[in-house]
Formats: C-alpha cells, structure tokens, sequence
C-alpha cells in the first residue's frame, strides 16, 4: 500500500484526492500497490467532507509517520510550502507539486535535495495542469534544439480576454462576472497581473536551457490597462488580444516576456478561447510541436462549486534536470473524445 499525505484541501487538493479514490483501482493496476490518503494538511476543518477523519493542523503529523511515502504539495504561494516540501524531502519523502511558485523560486535546491535524500521531487503540474509541457520538453524533445516555447499559459485571463473580445467590453466591465465564476482568487493580481503566467513560462524556460531565472528578470504586463477601445481596434484589424508568455533564447541569452500582443488568424493562438490553454515549442529542427487542453480542470471546478453555493477556497542544473519518472512506464491514457480536458498534441511541420 502507499500511503499519501496531502498538503492543501483548497480547490486543486480536494481535486486531487477525488482523483485518487475514483482511480484507485487503475492507480493500482499500474503500480502493483493501492493509493491511500493517509493525512490532509490544511488550516481548516471539513466536517461535511467524506475526508474529515484525515485533517490534521500539524505538518509533523505529516513527517513522524513512517509509512507515508508521498506528499503531494498543494498549497499556493511561496512560504510555508517550500517549507514544508523541504521538510518532508529532509525526512525521506518524495514530493509531488502543483506549486508553479515555489518551483519557479526554489525548483533547483530542492531537486537538489531530493537527490541527496534519494527521493524524488517532481512538477509536472505546476504548468499547464493536465498538459504534460515539462515531460515533453525534458523527454520528446531532449534531443532538439529549442529556440523558443510560446504560449497561453492562464485560463482566467483567456476567458476574460475571450469574453472581451467577443462582447466590445473592456477589463473593469468582465472582471466582477470573472470573480463571481470562482476564476479568479480574492486577490487576482497574480492571474490579471501577468504573473502566474510569468512563473510559469520561467519554469518552461528552465527546462528547455538549464537556468532558473528570477521572477523580476521577466518582462511582465497584465491584462488591467486593456479598454473597449483596444478590443474594438483589436477587432476592426481582424485581430484578438491574447495574454502571451514567451521564452526565447539567442546565442548565450535568455529572455522571458508576459504581455497583451495581437494574434491574427494565422497565428496558433488565434483560436484558443475561455479556459484552454496552448502552449508551442520551436526547435531548430523540422517542426514546431503545440500542446493544447480543453477547459482548464481547475475553472471547470471552481464554476461547479459556484453553482453548488460554495466560494472558490485560496489556495540551474541541465533542463533542471526533472526527475519525472523512468521513461517506458507510462501507458497512454485513454481520453474520452468529449472529455472537456482533453488533451491536443498536433506537430507542426516547418515550410521548407
């Protein structure tokens, strides 16, 4: 049996356990040993959750268990879950998280730390969600020379920008009905700001060319300042205004942007709408390799726990080296055709 601890029982935790026990059995077919939550960490208690017997307030309640063997991280913000994750790797732990912050922050030291306890630390989620962009970049394309990854990275801030576009209304007009859909946290700097997007496209960037770069080294601009002006001018040039993250890298440099820029219909990103989000790498050889989700699994759940009367809860070294998994082990996953979350892969060919 594995026993797995929980940090964070917010909108992607109580996502998680669900996860857990409607997949137990084909998590165990696969692994040869059946999941368990053995302890949920968080502040509050959920007297009304099927998981009420499993809250603790303590993280050393976590820790002092022998027989949990996998934390699964996923609090938000930096501190204390970089606190915690180093903690729980210290005592022998592996992590897994959805934590694009403390990733972006802290990603290097604590996969070195990992390796020295000989555990494992891994992140696949803490971009695109359900898209598998960081085991693509570290695994499909290790042998290709990435010029760039370019994408849509924020599922909020495309749903706003949709809604805008689609309606001739500007930022203030989109943001209330946004919030009252549970797709923006209480405080939505990070999301209208640019810098979910930016932490994200750091951590893209770290795994194409091995360097971590902090968030101020990003060139980051919001969606705020955008009026019904911009989506008309938008409009009559047969554009859209998208909230773009970009990473390129030429010679030795490396630059990262977050930034409102006009797509037209030629573009990949012309057409990725409301919660989807997109993401393009360029490499130097034979074709451009674009990854896309559905509705974006957290929106999707946010707006069902509004409808159901709830609030949305707050929640260096070479491509960082991601330890995500021996190659070869990985069944391909059987997805639904009208799965919301569904997966696109689609390989571009360069025009020769």
């Amino acid at each position: 049996m594995i026993k797995i601890a929980l940090l964070g029982f917010g909108t992607v935790g109580s996502g998680v356990a669900e996860v857990i026990d409607n997949n137990r059995r084909v998590i165990s077919r696969r692994l040869g040993e059946q999941p368990e939550i053995a302890h949920i960490l968080d502040l509050r208690d959920f007297p009304d959750s099927p998981y009420a017997g499993k809250i603790v307030h303590d993280i050393d309640t976590i820790l002092a268990d022998p027989e949990v063997r996998i934390v699964a991280e996923m609090m938000g913000g930096v501190h204390p879950a970089a606190d915690f994750t180093k903690a729980a790797i210290e005592a022998g732990k592996s992590v897994v998280t959805s934590n694009k912050a403390v990733v972006a922050e802290e990603g290097d030291k604590l996969l070195r730390l990992a390796r020295k306890h000989g555990v494992r630390y891994l992140f696949e989620a803490s971009v695109g969600g359900g898209i598998p962009c960081l085991r693509t970049l570290a695994d499909s394309l290790s042998c290709n020379d990435i010029i760039s990854v370019r994408g849509i990275l924020n599922g909020s801030t495309n749903y706003m920008l949709t809604e805008m576009t689609k309606r001739g209304i500007g930022y203030g007009d989109i943001l209330p009905e946004a919030r009252a859909l549970g797709y923006l946290e209480a405080d939505p700097t990070a999301d209208v700001g640019g810098f979910d997007a930016a932490r994200k496209i750091i951590i893209l960037a770290a795994m194409a060319w091995g360097k971590l770069l902090p968030l101020d080294a990003v060139s980051t601009v919001g969606i705020t300042g955008i009026t019904p002006g911009d989506i008309s001018a938008a409009a009559a040039a047969g554009k859209k205004i998208k909230l773009v993250a970009e990473a390129t890298r030429t010679g030795g440099m490396i630059s990262c942007s977050v930034s409102p820029r006009l797509t037209s219909p030629g573009s990949m990103l012309y057409s990725v709408t409301h919660m989807r989000r997109h993401i393009v790498h360029f490499g130097r050889h034979d074709a451009a390799v674009r990854l896309r989700s559905g509705q974006a699994a957290n929106g999707l759940r946010r707006r069902v726990r509004h409808h159901r009367g709830g609030a949305a809860p707050v929640g260096g070294p070479s491509r960082l080296q991601m330890d995500q998994g021996r190659p070869g082990r990985h069944p391909r996953p059987r997805v639904r055709r009208r799965d919301p979350a569904a997966l696109r892969v689609t390989v571009w060919k360069k025009k020769r």
